[in-house]
């Protein structure tokens, strides 16, 4: 993937040396220190709670609200909104900058909505977020409540330690995907699908609206993808097989199988393998964001 020549997002919040752990494939030590994903969505399976909403969103469904950021000095602000100099920093920075430039001209050509940015936080190990304490072990989330990505860098290289997935559109693919919750949340189908969860009959049904919501936000990641790519030629077709590479290792499906030797698919919250590469290729051939309706499709 060529993405040095992507204009740099500054909506980039560094909070990385305020935590611990963290990496790059290739560009620095890293692991997440404190679990994998795999607990997390071993955790989800178990309670039937989508791995976000373990950050927070159970808690407003309780009846909770936004949990308020800690409050940090001047100082501290600026240094958080330093452009990133290393090689991690500055790659995810230029994703998001991409993401940014697709999304600002496609969504209102396509929706009639507005695009706003994310912003994206970089940390180490844990840091606080509008959906409560966010974890490295959680994977990177969106979080609707104050608008923000959130990844631990580390991810990366436990995608590659622990998944054996690896390349630059890997990478990329999982912040595309995350801001495709964002744009979820533009268009106004999260706050939706909640309402929905909520008043489910049973978790099965609550799992198969949160497999919806995150097939639809891979489908967004290939529409950014094929919008990305007809601009700026960033893309052959080996960094199309990283991708689908990333969406088949992290399918529930096989997921499960790893860790207890058999899947469950009235549990799944991500979707299968198979689900997650067909729906990134549905938005990558059409590059349209109607094509990503997942609510309204036949099947999942």
């Amino acid at each position: 993937m060529r993405w040095d020549d992507f204009r740099a997002s500054e909506n980039v919040e560094d909070r990385r040396g305020e935590g611990g752990g963290g990496g790059f494939p290739g560009g620095g030590m890293g692991g997440l220190g404190i679990g994998t994903i795999v607990v997390v969505l071993l955790i989800s399976w178990v309670t039937g709670i989508n791995p976000a909403i373990l950050l927070g969103g159970a808690q407003q469904m309780a009846g909770g609200g936004q949990q308020r950021e800690q409050r940090v000095d001047p100082e501290t602000q600026a240094r958080r909104r330093e452009a990133p100099t290393d090689r991690a920093g500055q790659f995810a920075s230029k994703i998001l900058g991409n993401t940014e430039d697709v999304w600002k001209e496609i969504l209102p050509n396509q929706t009639g909505r507005q695009y706003t940015p994310t912003t994206m936080v970089l940390y180490q190990g844990g840091t606080r977020s509008g959906c409560g304490m966010a974890q490295a072990a959680m994977g990177p989330f969106y979080c609707p409540l104050d608008k923000k990505v959130y990844i631990d860098l580390g991810f990366f290289k436990e995608m590659q330690t622990k998944f054996g997935v690896k390349g630059d559109f890997a990478y990329a693919y999982v912040i595309a995907h995350e801001v495709g919750h964002h744009v979820q949340d533009v268009l106004g189908i999260l706050g939706k699908v909640q309402n929905r969860q909520q008043n489910a009959s049973s978790k099965t049904e609550a799992n198969q609206l949160s497999v919806r919501v995150e097939l639809m936000a891979d489908c967004l990641a290939g529409v950014w993808a094929k919008n990305s790519n007809d601009r700026w030629n960033s893309l052959d077709q080996s960094d199309i097989q990283e991708a689908l590479n990333a969406a088949s290792a992290i399918g529930d499906d096989k997921l499960q199988e790893k860790s207890q030797g058999y899947a469950v698919p009235d549990s799944f919250t991500h979707g299968s393998s198979e689900q997650r590469m067909r729906w990134f290729m549905t938005g990558y051939k059409s590059g349209q964001t109607k094509s990503c309706d997942t609510f309204r499709a036949s099947r999942g």
